[in-house]
């Protein structure tokens, strides 16, 4: 099944030709909930479709009018900088119309009920929902009682799957095919959804993940889903190609899991000089926020090794791929 003609009339190619037959592709779902949800070819067609997107944000016209006519309404009901940011750049040079939803300053406070939050706003014409939330499930739960396309931008501790996406597709931009590809994942995969969402994505495309950190902050239930564990840091950076740091989430522990931070980066930290011992180059990432001198030092985080701000330019192109692939599903 091909891209309808209503969104066929604004495509990401410099000249406005009719898309080639990578840019036809649909994805298997209506939402993007999780990386559980997809197969590996959504995954290669976001992919393929962010390639073109990333040529259209690095011209001068950074606009193209592939969803001229939709309304995307960002609710979130967490915290967000770079995501909420991300998606709504990524609406605009769709020239998708955008309402942005914040919970403090709505009748949530006054003890509305997310179902009755959200249909007032789908009354209101809206096509496309971008929602982040403290509970796992709340996408999952909307996906089954409405009819709008829902883009998980973050549930709890479950998935973060726009963040795997993008991650997964710098690392395709340094090193190629995933395929046998050594991942490491770093620091508190506990409280982490980009933990699980890359763990799920990273093994789709058919790479080794291994994950690292204090006992306390990996789930015992990892080595189940074909995941190593490791808790010396020097070890597995040795064994991988590719190290994604992530913070420790404090705001998510009610116990202490470490004695302290200092702690913390004495044994778990990534510094310059433990990388510059390695007997080889290995790329670094981290989603943000980073939390400088505890899991990773300021001369690793702007270092060579590093494709943070990569990563972050990236999302933008993923995620204009993503709302642009689940318009054509309505």
């Amino acid at each position: 099944m091909v891209v309808g003609s209503r969104l066929r009339a604004g495509l990401p190619s410099t000249d406005h030709r009719p898309p080639d037959k990578k840019m036809q592709q649909q994805l298997s779902t209506k939402h993007l909930l999780g990386i559980k949800y997809l197969t590996e070819d959504d995954i290669q067609i976001i992919f393929e479709t962010a390639d073109e997107f990333k040529e259209v944000i690095n011209r001068p016209i950074k606009k193209v009018p592939s969803l001229r006519d939709i309304t995307v309404a960002n609710m979130f009901f967490e915290n967000s900088t770079r995501t909420r940011i991300s998606f709504e750049l990524a609406e605009k040079r769709l020239s998708a119309d955008t309402v942005n939803f914040s919970a403090s300053a709505s009748s949530v406070s006054k003890g509305e009920t997310l179902l009755d939050t959200v249909n007032n706003v789908l009354s209101m014409k809206v096509d496309m929902i971008v929602m982040r939330h403290p509970a796992p499930g709340a996408p999952q739960f909307l996906a089954r009682n409405i009819k709008a396309n829902i883009i998980n931008a973050g549930d709890g501790t479950h998935e973060h799957p726009t963040q795997a996406l993008l991650d997964a597709y710098s690392i395709r931009e340094q090193l190629g095919d995933l395929a046998g590809k050594k991942i490491a994942i770093f620091g508190d995969i506990t409280h982490s959804r980009v933990a699980l969402s890359n763990i799920f994505c990273l093994q789709k495309l058919g790479a080794e993940v291994k994950v690292c950190g204090p006992p306390t902050l990996i789930p015992k239930h990892l080595p189940a889903l074909g995941v190593g564990v490791e808790h010396d840091v020097r070890k597995t950076l040795e064994w991988c190609d590719v190290a994604n740091v992530l913070r420790i989430q404090l705001e998510r522990q009610d116990i202490k899991y470490f004695p302290s931070l200092r702690e913390y980066s004495l044994y778990f930290g990534i510094n310059k000089e433990l990388l510059d011992s390695l007997n080889k180059k290995i790329v670094i990432m981290h989603p943000g926020p980073i939390n400088r001198g505890v899991e990773i030092t300021s001369d690793v985080a702007d270092s060579e090794h590093s494709i943070i701000l990569q990563q972050v330019e990236n999302g933008v192109a993923v995620r204009m791929a993503v709302l642009y692939l689940l318009a054509a599903r309505k």
